[in-house]
Formats: C-alpha cells, sequence, structure tokens
C-alpha cells in the first residue's frame, strides 16, 4: 500500500485533509488551527512532496519527518502535522477493517461522558434555560463562558460580581448531579484571574479553563499551582514538550490537547502519557464539527485518564455539516463507541461550502474593544 495523493478541503475556517492510496483507501482528517486554514493547506502541500510514494502504515516515522524536515515551528506547521496523522491512523484502520481505537490499545471503556458546550448567551435567564435544558437532556456536565458580551466595558468589581452571580444562579438550577466548567476564554489577566478564581471556588467548578492569555506557558502554570480550584489549560498548545512545561511548573492540572493541532492521535497518545505520570487527567479540547469529534471519541474510548468529552450537538446537524457523515451516536449525555472502521467519517468535497463554515473567521476579523478604544483580550 502506497500514498498517492495528499489533498487539502478549505471552506471557510474549516481545513480538511484526505490522504489516497494506490488501493482506492482514502483517510480523512481536520486541523484545528481554524483562523489561518489556507496557512495551513500551504503547508500540507509541502507535506504533500514528502509523502507521495511512502506506506501511509509508518505513522510515526512520517509523524517525526513532517516534523522536522524543515527548521521552523508553530501552530500551522503542527496543525498541518495533525489533519495528516488524523488521517493516516484512518487510512491504516480501514486496512485492518477496525475501528481507530483498535489501534490505539482497543476498549478502555464502553463509552464516553459528555460535556455539554452551551450556545453563547446574553443574559443570566438565557444561561439558566440552556443549562436546565442540556441536564434535562442527559447530560451531567456543562460548559459555559460566564464573562458575557460586554463583560470588557464595565468596571473589574462589577465584572467580578456579575460572574459570581451568574454561576451562582446556574449552580442552585442544576444542583449538585450536574458539573459546571467554566471557560473563562483568555479573557482576564493574571492579576485579574486570582480573585475571581478563588471567588468561584465555592460553586465547586470541575475546572476553570484558559482564565488568562497563552503567551507564557510558564505564568499559566504558576497560577495553576497557586490556587486552590483545578484549572484547564492547552487548547491553543502543540507540543508534547509544551505540555511538558505546563505540568514541570504548576504541577497536577487537567490538560486541553486538540487532536488537530497537538499532532494528531501520534501527538495526543504522547499528552496523555506524559499527563498520567502526573495524575492530570485528560479533556480534549472540541468544537469544530465531526471529523475531529469522531478522533476525540476514539482516542477517549481507548485511553485510560479522560475525564469528560467536550461535544456540540450541531456536530448531528446534517444542514451545518453538508459534506460530511458521521456514524457516532449518541445516547443522551454519553457518547457510544463507534462501530465500523477507520474513524467513521466520510467527507463529500463537492458538497463543501464556505459560507457554513466562516463565522470563526468573522470573529477573528472583528476586534473586541474596552470603552478606552483599545483591544481587549480575544479568542
Amino acid at each position: 500500500m502506497r500514498i498517492e495523493d495528499v489533498r487539502s478541503h478549505v471552506s471557510g475556517a474549516m481545513h480538511f485533509v484526505t490522504v489516497h492510496t494506490d488501493t482506492g483507501l482514502t483517510g480523512l482528517g481536520q486541523s484545528g488551527c481554524w483562523a489561518y486554514p489556507t496557512a495551513v493547506a500551504a503547508v500540507t502541500e509541502v507535506c504533500r512532496a514528502a509523502l507521495i510514494g511512502q506506506d501511509p502504515r509508518n505513522i510515526e516515522r512520517h509523524h517525526q519527518h513532517l516534523y522536522r524536515m524543515g527548521p521552523f515551528r508553530g501552530a500551522v506547521l503542527s496543525a498541518a502535522v495533525s489533519s495528516i496523522d488524523i488521517a493516516l491512523w484512518d487510512l491504516v484502520a480501514q486496512h485492518h477493517e477496525v475501528p481507530v481505537y483498535e489501534l490505539l490499545g482497543g476498549r478502555y471503556r464502553k463509552r464516553v461522558r459528555l460535556c455539554s458546550l452551551l450556545a453563547e448567551q446574553t443574559s443570566l435567564a438565557g444561561m439558566i434555560g440552556s443549562s436546565n435544558d442540556a441536564a434535562l437532556r442527559g447530560y451531567t456536565a456543562i460548559k459555559f463562558d460566564p464573562l458575557l458580551p460586554g463583560y470588557e466595558k464595565v468596571s473589574a468589581a462589577r465584572r467580578h460580581a456579575d460572574v459570581l452571580e451568574l454561576v451562582g444562579e446556574v449552580r442552585h438550577a442544576v444542583g449538585e448531579d450536574v458539573d459546571i466548567i467554566l471557560e473563562l476564554g483568555r479573557k482576564l489577566t493574571p492579576l485579574e484571574a486570582g480573585p475571581m478564581i478563588e471567588g468561584l471556588a465555592q460553586f465547586k467548578p470541575l475546572f476553570i479553563e484558559d482564565p488568562i492569555q497563552i503567551d507564557s506557558i510558564r505564568i499559566q502554570a504558576d497560577l495553576a499551582a497557586r490556587t486552590r480550584v483545578p484549572l484547564a489549560a492547552g487548547e491553543r498548545l502543540h507540543t508534547v514538550w509544551e505540555f511538558a512545561e505546563l505540568l514541570a511548573h504548576g504541577g497536577p492540572q487537567y490538560l486541553r490537547p486538540d487532536p488537530g493541532l497537538c499532532g494528531g492521535f501520534t501527538g495526543l497518545r504522547k499528552i496523555a502519557a506524559l499527563g498520567e505520570a502526573h495524575h492530570s487527567a485528560v479533556v480534549t479540547h472540541n468544537f469544530l464539527g465531526p471529523v475531529l469529534t469522531a478522533a476525540s471519541v476514539h482516542f477517549d474510548i481507548a485511553t485510560p485518564n479522560i475525564l469528560v468529552q467536550e461535544y456540540r450537538e450541531s456536530d448531528e446537524n446534517s444542514e451545518v455539516h453538508a459534506a460530511l457523515t458521521s456514524r457516532l451516536t449518541r445516547d443522551g449525555g454519553f457518547m457510544n463507541a463507534p462501530d465500523g472502521i477507520g474513524i467513521g467519517v466520510i467527507l463529500n468535497p463537492d458538497h463543501l461550502n464556505a459560507e457554513t463554515y466562516d463565522s470563526l473567521i468573522r470573529n477573528v476579523a472583528a476586534p473586541r474593544l474596552r470603552t478606552d478604544g483599545s483591544l481587549a483580550n480575544v479568542v
């Protein structure tokens, strides 16, 4: 079996990769560097030349070569390598006629606990309503951003009070049987984050994610080491070495690698093993649709130190994802172990519609401003 072609398919903020072989098998992957999909596609084209004619089964070798064949590193390169890596695992699993999780060590669990990613709300009432709705539909974990739109235009004291009020009301609404995860979206400075995190401890969050910008791994780690509230970080990190630095300086915390950014299945396995050695669980970052959801679920099924899997029900909307067919089946707040072979998702490039996937890029182009006109922390 040899690789005949590697093709990128860009649609809005989405970048998919298909790897084609001389046996007729096609593997599907996706990158997670959604702000720069055309840049990832350009790097993928460079990788293509290194893969044509190669045996796709030598995944670790390809992973190392693609990452190290040039002297430069970064998120765009890691995203390209990640998308190809996922496609290669999909290909090899199809070749052996098994699900990907069988190649990752087999079933560790029968199903995956899901965390419902709540849609952005503009009011306390809206957040309570969507939290209750998720609980009624069987989710035992929910995730939301308590910094509602306009947070950057109010005083620090008002912002602190509003966040505590909102989270307190949601906790009261869903009770103690639903875990709450708080996504602060890198919107605070280290000096702002500490008091807010400590104030939120009373509501027993499962963890608080990305309270500060990721510019410095050391400062992220220091914040985790100084608080009694569990923190989570890593969705924008793209190598096992960055995760190693985070753990070395901050101690145990929840790790958030993105399959489409951290090296695909090959990178995920190494990061999870590193986390296990530090008594840290993994919660893969996931919001870009069925391909990366399927990759995450296969990984979750086979990996011991998985906590919960974030999930958007829009994955199930065939109008949103008209070009993708997935075999995943959800049962309330859980995802069943996938059946069939490979990752279980098929791409029809002819049905891709850029307008469906361009909202993320529009959000990047529209900066968030403070009342004095300066830039607030964004994404």
